[in-house]
């Protein structure tokens, strides 16, 4: 069994920053592509960025580059996500998602739970 938890999200101001984390446990082989995801009340939930496996590439979406960073730590099985000069429309459910490889099964998708980041005066 693997468990994807996020943490870190909460209410900011404009101009403020949050750092979210993921973390997988479980009985994990190896953990491939990760990415966070976003959903906002009454929107398709979308890409917000992507990780590599070795962390040397990743992926943006345009309304966030420049502002949001994506890294992870592979000896502890964690992914993070900077947010800097957040916005309003920033304002989401944060989704983790990770491709994971278990012991004597194929490699699946997994989501988090969510995590609530609310950007607001």
């Amino acid at each position: 069994q693997v468990q994807l938890v996020e943490s870190g999200g909460g209410l900011v101001q404009p101009g403020g920053s949050l750092r979210l984390s993921c973390a997988a446990s479980g009985s994990i082989f190896s953990i491939y592509t990760m990415g966070w995801y976003r959903q906002a009340p009454g929107k398709q939930r979308e890409l917000v960025a992507t990780i590599s496996s070795s962390g040397s590439i990743t992926n943006y979406a345009d309304s966030v580059k420049g502002r949001f960073t994506i890294s992870r730590d592979n000896a502890k099985n964690t992914m993070f996500l900077q947010m800097n000069s957040l916005k309003p429309e920033d304002t989401a459910a944060y989704y983790c998602n990770a491709l994971i490889k278990i012991s004597d099964t194929p490699t699946r998708n997994y989501w988090g739970q969510g995590t609530q980041v609310t950007v607001s005066s």
